[in-house]
């Protein structure tokens, strides 16, 4: 057997592909579908936090995009100057500006896998699947950095220790309460991570008989 053969997999006989449509049909909807949510999931917002205080009834909100935060940014950032914390444009420069590519290349590589029939798709598919808790990561690296990196020339520096925010639920900082939510970005994503699964399941079943009776014919010659 060619080594190409052993990348790409066996071809599906077209007899084989009429009988049996949906069998190959599943694991290239189900791949499909999860790059399509990822590239879907970089116009919509991953993660939110509402900043609450006495002097705030109705709260700040930030919405942070894989590119971009969005809300109640210039406001929080001048209470945020106060104790110390830089200002969130100037957290993850470098990921927000290779966003779209990146998750555009990872979606790529998850199509790819619907044309890869050997057990190789999985590590083409499987970048898809880390993407959530790639993100999840780096955004707690950047809470973590901030918060506990504050200026200590600030004029209220010594009126707050250092602190990380949460990823999920409610936090505090000094007289105000931060709420940390995820939103329909992360959840897209972490659909298409489930998808991804699901796809590679029924992609094991759909082409591994035929990989199985390659090898077997190739071991004949």
């Amino acid at each position: 057997m060619k080594e190409m053969d052993l990348i790409v997999g066996p071809r599906v006989p077209i007899e084989l592909l009429r009988k049996e449509r949906k069998r190959f049909m599943l694991p290239t909807v189900l791949l499909g579908a999860s790059a399509l949510l990822l590239l879907i999931s970089i116009f919509l917002p991953y993660w939110s936090m509402t900043l609450l205080a006495p002097q705030y009834p109705g709260g700040l909100r930030i919405d942070t995009y894989v590119n971009r935060v969005s809300g109640d940014v210039q406001e929080i950032d001048g209470l945020n100057h106060y104790i110390g914390m830089r200002s969130m444009e100037d957290a993850a420069e470098l990921e927000r500006s290779l966003s779209f590519f990146i998750i555009g290349a990872i979606a790529l590589l998850a199509l790819g896998a619907i044309y890869i029939h050997s057990p190789l798709a999985i590590f083409f598919a499987f970048p898809a699947f880390f993407y959530p808790a790639i993100f999840l990561g780096d955004l707690y690296f950047w809470l973590w950095n901030f918060g506990t990196n504050l200026d200590p020339k600030a004029p209220l520096s010594n009126a707050v220790k250092p602190f990380v925010p949460p990823l999920l639920g409610t936090g505090h900082v000094g007289q105000f309460k931060t709420v940390a939510t995820w939103n329909i970005g992360l959840y897209l994503a972490l659909l298409s991570s489930v998808l991804i699964v699901v796809g590679l399941y029924y992609h094991r079943k759909a082409y591994k008989p035929l990989m199985e009776e390659q090898l077997r014919k190739s071991a004949s010659k």
